[in-house]
């Protein structure tokens, strides 16, 4: 799984909402209005761009995990609010990969144990985000995880589009638990659940995000089950189209398609040559995708300096 998971997504609340968050998390185990617990809740699922346009990943690295056990509090209180479970599922799944993946795989070739141990901490937080995904569409379709495992194509098919960014975002979460958790036979089991959502979100608004859901299906194509033709072909469909409808201007597209295809094809100078172009965005040009793509930047150096571990090389033969 690669950053489809654009950072831009992660809500931020307003000064006034963290001060009176504060208050709620100094009052646990004591009875909180749930009246004021959805006004701040609201606030904090629809507090604007959030830590998009900050400049420096790392300060937000530091600053989300707050911001999520502040919703987990709030949800612990009002468990419907459609709004968190959203901001929940979507935060989780991007601090999820950004800042606990992206550093396992960093350190795989250095300390192997240490990435472990941090793929399964991603896991986990995927899992999570996955399950609020799944609590989010249960507020509007009752017992819809039990809808979804038993026939996930019918169970997917009553979603409708303007549930299409939980539907997004709870596939996202799943398919990076599934990517992360390639040894767990019960997650393996479940990707027909995934498939589904994904598949409905592309078919309610595939324009949605700038592109996100072809940017999801760049990397997804490449292992998709039972679809006729060359998946190379259809990735690639995938990637023209989420860089038209973000402008060219999100690294992710281009990370994607050089992680997830040309790796799998083979095609070095093309891997190198849509990393290049991922790098060449200028990260400032766009203040809403300033993180996202800072973010994808770091994976795309760190990528090429992988290629001679990712490429197969051949020596010529020696002349006779």
């Amino acid at each position: 799984m690669n950053a489809f998971l654009a950072p831009r997504y992660v809500r931020r609340a307003p000064a006034r909402a963290l001060m009176a968050g504060c208050v709620v998390l100094a009052l646990a185990g004591c009875s909180v209005n749930k009246m004021a617990v959805n006004k701040l809740g609201d606030a904090l699922a629809s507090g604007g761009t959030t830590f998009a346009s900050d400049d420096d990943p790392e300060l937000v690295k530091q600053a989300v995990p707050f911001s999520l056990k502040l919703m987990e509090s709030l949800l612990a209180e009002s468990p419907g609010h459609r709004g968190l479970l959203l901001a929940a599922t979507s935060g989780f799944t991007q601090y999820g990969f950004a800042f606990v993946q992206q550093d396992a795989d960093e350190l795989e070739a250095t300390n192997f144990a240490t990435a472990q141990t941090l793929r399964l901490r991603a896991k986990r937080l995927f899992l999570r985000a996955r399950d609020y995904g799944l609590r989010g569409l249960s507020t509007r379709h009752p017992d819809f995880r039990a809808a979804l495992a038993a026939d996930p194509q019918a169970a997917a098919a009553m979603l409708r589009a303007d549930e299409v960014a939980q539907v997004y975002w709870t596939a996202a979460a799943w398919g990076a638990a599934i990517g992360v958790g390639k040894d767990d036979p019960a997650l393996l089991a479940e990707i027909p659940q995934m498939e589904a959502l994904i598949d409905r979100a592309q078919a309610l608004n595939e324009s949605w995000g700038e592109g996100s859901i072809h940017g999801f299906l760049i990397t997804y194509e490449m292992s998709r089950q039972g679809e006729a033709g060359d998946p190379a072909i259809r990735a690639r469909a995938h990637f023209d189209r989420a860089v038209a409808l973000s402008g060219g201007r999100q690294a992710a597209p281009f990370v994607s398609y050089a992680e997830s295809v040309c790796v799998a094809t083979q095609d070095r100078e093309q891997f190198e040559a849509s990393l290049k172009q991922a790098l060449a965005i200028d990260a400032d040009a766009v203040p809403e995708q300033r993180l996202s793509n800072l973010v994808m930047q770091r994976r795309a150096r760190w990528l090429l300096a992988q290629k001679d571990d990712l490429f197969l090389t051949f020596s010529k033969p020696a002349k006779s």
